[in-house]
């Protein structure tokens, strides 16, 4: 049995009200490092709750990175397969 460690990490800036994420992923395999992108905006009639931002954007970031990672696996099955090759969210 072999574990690997692949780490992921989230980056959060807060500046005027918007709050910005990144999720950077580094990993032992071929994906590389891939950095996923989020933000949130705290709207003009809602209470300024930090927390929700930090949550809201580290979640949309950490999509982001999925998403990149899943169409990492597609194209890696693809070049294995020589077919097109559409997973699934």
């Amino acid at each position: 049995m072999h574990t690997k460690t692949w780490t992921v990490e989230v980056l959060i800036t807060e500046d005027e009200g918007t709050t910005r994420a990144l999720a950077r992923l580094h990993s032992e395999s071929g994906a590389g490092e891939l950095v996923g992108r989020g933000s949130a905006r705290v709207s003009p009639d809602d209470p300024d709750v930090p927390e929700i931002g930090d949550e809201l954007a580290a979640s949309r970031a950490l999509t982001d990175l999925a998403g990149q990672l899943l169409g990492v696996s597609a194209a890696d099955i693809s070049a294995i397969t020589h077919e097109r090759v559409t997973l699934a969210r």
